[in-house]
């Protein structure tokens, strides 16, 4: 197996993967801004433009298509692994297992499709280039955090690869994964964020987020207070489907988790908008009440086709929420026990917990030393991943001899970086000409 990926490597070295930046065959910014708001609901599309305003990094964050474009056609050793899709460092977060352990792992996968491995790794190792220069970090140290999330991902690979398949398959991504992906520097901000996740859960919600109310027949009944944009709540029509999509995604779910979601009833369902590059896309929060007073909260949200796809040799879904489902169940280490699919008014969507222990370690927040160790995190995280649904041998095999891939895919990053400055630009500049919508936020 090490000598298929020697072969590999010979067919494509390392030093391929320094190339250009941006594809000719790439759509033109406005083109794909336009083109990637098709069908999210209209009087949100403004908003989605105004977050990518925020910074380059927010606007590489809702351009998972346009990466993908500039990406097609070039080098690739020919492995493919089930992709992220959307391999950011902002799509790396903190959430709890069913026995209440914080662990931390990709934790986005709308974009997730099987794909060369390189596609990932390139995005992660730019959005560090990206999130550093937000943050005020030298240029020397963003050069050096997306090499090491390469580093950490060549070594990690190889480390995988010498492995019991059965420990591999099960090695968990908890605080243990610090020491081993050389981030020690992390530690505090992993202790902080873990703690923040611990009291991040349906109760806190529904004690900060919700109101009882007397209906017109005298009852009480708990709902979701209002905070326009981010939370609305929706009409009888609206509600009734998103309820009558929660029946059928009982049946996505193993047996003995649907005798657990079958002891609530719902409640509440409010929209609300998440992310950068989901605004607009339908996404509803529903309050499901069992147990007394105990509150759970899940989340509906619509499941649009990868971005990915038009430039992959991949068959489609039926269902959209079905290969974000397989995809995640795949990728991850451990998924949402209350994870499903289903369908709502002819339209795809993935239902799961709203508040599962969640939290995160903000990229742009780190200063150089902390950024390097977030690079060895995240590429150690990724590379894990990876190896869920590709061999880690003719990985490690490909991986085999000198630094010439973390300087490579240093160096695409750095000119991606520079080409994603210039995109955000671009869109700046169509904003304040008026050619372009968008809405500014409330904090």
């Amino acid at each position: 197996m090490l000598a298929r990926g020697r072969t590999l490597r010979d067919r494509t070295p390392p030093t391929a993967h320094d190339h250009e930046a941006a594809s000719g065959a790439r759509p033109g910014v406005l083109e794909f801004v336009e083109a990637s708001n098709a069908g999210r609901v209209p009087e949100l599309v403004p908003l989605r433009i105004e977050r990518m305003l925020a910074s380059p990094f927010a606007f590489f964050r809702g351009a998972a298509g346009l990466m993908a474009a500039d990406l097609a056609g070039t080098p690739v050793s020919g492995m493919h692994a089930q992709l992220c899709g959307d391999a950011h460092a902002a799509n790396f977060g903190l959430y709890g297992t069913p026995e209440g352990e914080i662990v931390m792992d990709i934790n986005d996968f709308d974009e997730t499709a099987p794909g060369p491995w390189e596609w990932d790794l390139k995005r992660l190792a730019a959005s560090l280039v990206l999130a550093g220069r937000e943050g005020g970090v030298s240029e020397k140290r963003c050069v050096a955090a997306a090499e090491d999330v390469v580093t950490s991902y060549r070594r990690t690979v190889r480390e995988l690869a010498e492995l019991p398949f059965l420990r591999s398959w099960n090695a968990l991504p908890d605080a243990s994964v610090l020491e081993r992906a050389k981030a020690d520097e992390l530690i505090d901000d992993f202790e902080k964020a873990a703690a923040k996740a611990r009291k991040n859960t349906s109760a806190k919600i529904a004690a900060t987020r919700t109101e009882e109310y007397t209906q017109e027949s005298g009852t009480t009944r708990w709902r979701f207070t209002e905070d326009p944009p981010k939370r609305t709540r929706v009409d009888d029509r609206t509600a009734e489907a998103v309820i009558t999509g929660l029946e059928s995604y009982v049946d996505t779910l193993r047996e003995s988790r649907r005798n657990l979601v079958a002891r609530y009833t719902v409640s509440d369902v409010a929209f609300r908008v998440v992310g950068t590059g989901s605004v607009g896309r339908r996404a509803y929060i529903a309050l499901l009440r069992g147990n007394g007073d105990e509150a759970l909260v899940l989340q509906v949200k619509e499941a649009c086709p990868s971005a990915l796809v038009p430039y992959l040799d991949v068959e489609p879904w039926e269902h959209e929420g079905h290969r974000v489902v397989h995809g995640t169940r795949l990728v991850q280490a451990e998924t949402d026990i209350l994870l499903g699919w289903t369908t709502i008014d002819g339209r795809p969507f993935i239902v799961r917990q709203f508040r599962n222990m969640k939290g995160d370690i903000d990229p742009t927040g780190l200063d150089g030393g902390h950024l390097d160790d977030y690079g060895r995190l995240a590429g150690a995280l990724l590379a894990r991943a990876h190896t869920r649904s590709l061999d880690p041998r003719p990985l490690a095999g490909y991986f085999t001899g000198d630094r010439d891939m973390d300087e490579a895919v240093g160096r695409f990053a750095v000119r991606y970086a520079d080409r994603t400055e210039a995109d955000h630009a671009e869109l700046v500049a169509a904003v304040r000409s008026g050619a372009v919508a968008a809405e500014v936020e409330d904090d």
